[in-house]
């Protein structure tokens, strides 16, 4: 026998469903009672405390008034009323969430901070609240009441923080982690000094550079004195790539890098490694093309320079040949009444090596090198790599503070513990103070040459900077898969509001000599009181990686004339989002880059009045707020204006409308003499005679 459906037996799945139900119900109606009796009590005690005086309410529309203003205002569809109201509501709704955050947010201790409380990128919540000086559960209530589940150890948005701090009327400066380490440094340098306490003199890190064939690595080698064996080329002291000498009890760090590709490309991730920059130039040989692009680079890195006149030892070698060439690159020479000490060595016989330490030394006494070895060691990576075995290694030069093992720290977006340190020599160290380059192991992952090196307080610390750091990578990959993401000429007036750009900084690169000399003497004409051209580097040939590399690291326009960029220059451009401009024609490559000084120069704007209008009467209707009947006095009321509140001829208020109606019907405008409805957004308080004052602002292009 076969049962029909209503009195077949439910399947227990779905009667322990239609049970929970049940049960869930029962219990929704037990809280809603007791919500209901919470409530009632505290109405009672309310109006208690009121004693019988009731306070005057807002104005509402009695029933007549309101069937009086229907033809105008109330005879609106869904979609007329969304549109009429969305303005007043997320005004009521942004109100509402700020009383709440203060009704939930309470501070302790000594109260709300004075003064702006900067917080850096990649804090956690426990770290916002002491900040601010909030309980952190309290802000984990205030985050839900905006739909935010977080726990503690959770990294705030940057904005969100701003955001929650503005609500609390307390300012804030939102900086990165190595803002944040640097404006410390300064406070307490600041404090030192203020007690009479001097930071100790550290020794100067100099980076060895030239043309490909003039020796330095010779130079290094008789500097060491000792030549470099094939022994030596597996060993630490050539994986490390950085050593110190001592000369007269004192120390001098030199950092063996490939050249100025990887100088520059440490640059332009932030790190400043380099006190002084050694040019070797041949005395036979004299200034040759990369001689000129190194000479660029330390200028654009704002570094000092020491030349090194080397093969002096060679029958052939013309020193004032070197003199006569460097001055025309501006490096003018000291016994010709320049500043640029200029030291003539032989790195084969191993002449002048010690005179051109003690001038390294002398360069570095006028520098004033100081650090402050107490404080949580900072650096940069100079280089990382993989080994079996040992995990991922990475050569550090600790810059200021000092590093020891065990400290947990963060460098880009990779953090870790330091669970070892071996010194230039390959010997074992437990510490390393300012000036010194060592081998670290610890990383979670490997970091890039150039990354910044930081100790923090804690792995949660450490964790919540390389997990934000990561986010925003990845965000970095995500918009660079767009076109338009190259630095252009539209995208130079943001930087230098931004305060990134403070001049128009150019690469240029021609076919001749002639041709480069006609661009550079045009360039230095284009410069006026307001806007300034620096070339950075002017030379004859392709576009190449190092150009690319100088420009990435100095947010400068690469400009070809005759030319072509190398098919690698094309694709580090891309990756490095540096725009390179090519032009035949020298006029159009002038007028170009005249444009892009006019975007540099801050715009400005002046205000065009477009008419007024006189607040008749004034309207609460349920559900959109207060609307102000006017009339146009003269001129046009435009919907997309902004406009200013006037009472006894003072700004009461000055924003956007949000509502513009003439009867039932939106108007995009109302002209003088006629009669209008208006809503402002996030504003209520309007009276009659109020005046609405409509402007408009217009750009006024700039004139170089």
């Amino acid at each position: 026998m076969v049962l029909p459906p209503s009195a077949q037996p439910l399947r227990p799945r779905v009667a322990l469903l239609i049970l929970l139900s049940a049960l869930l119900a029962l219990d929704g109606c037990a809280w809603l009672k007791r919500r209901a009796a919470e409530r009632t009590q505290e109405q009672i005690g309310r109006d208690k405390k009121k004693k019988g005086v009731k306070k005057p309410g807002p104005h509402v529309l009695e029933e007549e008034d309101l069937a009086l203003f229907k033809g105008s205002i109330s005879n609106l569809d869904d979609e007329e009323e969304v549109a009429l109201t969305g303005a007043s509501r997320r005004g009521r709704r942004a109100q509402q969430r700020k009383e709440d955050v203060g009704k939930i947010l309470t501070f302790k201790g000594k109260g709300r901070p004075e003064g702006t409380v900067m917080i850096r990128e990649g804090m956690t919540l426990r770290e916002f609240a002491d900040k601010l000086g909030v309980r952190a559960k309290d802000l984990m209530k205030a985050l839900f009441d905006r739909g935010i589940l977080a726990n503690i150890n959770q990294v705030l948005e940057p904005q969100l923080a701003e955001q929650l701090a503005k609500d609390l009327g307390v300012e804030v400066m939102v900086v990165s982690f190595e803002e944040e380490v640097q404006l410390k440094e300064e406070l307490a340098a600041t404090a030192k000094a203020e007690g009479g306490e001097a930071r100790t003199v550290r020794a100067p890190v100099v980076t060895i550079m030239g043309h490909v064939d003039h020796g330095k690595t010779s130079l290094l080698d008789a500097i060491r004195s000792s030549k470099v064996t094939e022994s030596e080329f597996g060993g630490i002291t050539q994986h490390i790539g950085a050593y110190h000498v001592d000369v007269h009890g004192r120390q001098v760090v030199f950092l063996d890098t490939p050249g100025h590709e990887a100088f520059t490309m440490m640059r332009a991730r932030g790190a400043k490694v380099t006190d002084i920059v050694v040019l070797v130039v041949a005395a036979d040989d004299g200034v040759m093309p990369q001689t000129i692009e190194a000479i660029n680079h330390a200028r654009a890195a704002k570094v000092p320079i020491v030349v090194a006149v080397n093969k002096m030892d060679k029958s052939n070698a013309n020193p004032d040949r070197v003199r006569r060439e460097l001055s025309d690159q501006g490096l003018q020479p000291e016994d010709w009444g320049g500043d640029t000490v200029m030291v003539p060595v032989s790195a084969l016989k191993k002449e002048g090596i010690n005179e051109l330490l003690e001038m390294i030394l002398l360069t570095a006494d006028v520098q004033e090198l100081k650090a402050s070895p107490e404080i949580l060691g900072q650096g940069a990576v100079l280089e990382a790599r993989k080994e079996v075995g040992r995990g991922i290694v990475a050569t550090v030069l600790v810059q200021n503070g000092t590093l020891r093992v065990g400290d947990v720290f963060v460098s880009g977006a990779a953090w870790g513990r330091v669970r070892s340190m071996s010194d230039d020599r390959g010997q074992r160290i437990k510490d390393a103070g300012p000036s010194t380059p060592v081998e670290v192991t610890g990383f979670n992952d490997l970091p890039n040459a150039g990354d910044l090196f930081q100790v923090v307080q804690d792995e949660a610390q450490a964790r919540g900077i390389a997990g934000f750091r990561q986010q925003e990578t990845r965000d970095r990959e995500i918009s660079a898969a767009t076109p338009g993401r190259n630095l252009s000429l539209a995208q130079l007036f943001s930087r230098i509001q931004e305060g990134e750009v403070k001049d128009l900084a150019v690469v240029v690169k021609a076919d001749v000599q002639g041709s480069l000399e006609v661009l550079r003497d045009a360039l230095g004409k284009l410069s006026t009181e307001k806007v300034k051209v620096t070339v950075l580097h002017a030379g004859v040939g392709a576009i190449s990686t190092n150009d690319v590399l100088l420009a990435s690291a100095s947010k400068a326009l690469i400009v070809g004339f005759n030319v072509r960029p190398e098919r690698t220059a094309v694709d580090l451009a891309e990756k490095e989002e540096v725009e390179i401009r090519l032009h035949t024609v020298i006029y159009e490559l002038l007028d170009e880059l005249r444009k892009a000084m006019t975007g540099l120069l801050s715009p400005t704007f002046k205000e065009v009045s477009s008419g007024r209008a006189e607040v008749r009467d004034t309207f609460k209707v349920p559900k959109v707020g207060t609307i102000a009947g006017c009339h146009v006095l003269d001129g046009v009321i435009p919907r997309t204006a902004n406009v200013r509140l006037l009472r006894d001829n003072r700004v009461i208020f000055d924003g956007k409308i949000a509502s513009l109606r003439r009867f039932k019907d939106d108007a995009s405008e109302v002209r003088a003499g006629f009669d209008c409805g208006i809503g402002l957004e996030r504003f209520q308080d309007l009276k009659p005679g109020d005046i609405i004052e409509a402007y408009l602002r217009e750009e006024v292009a700039p004139v170089l």
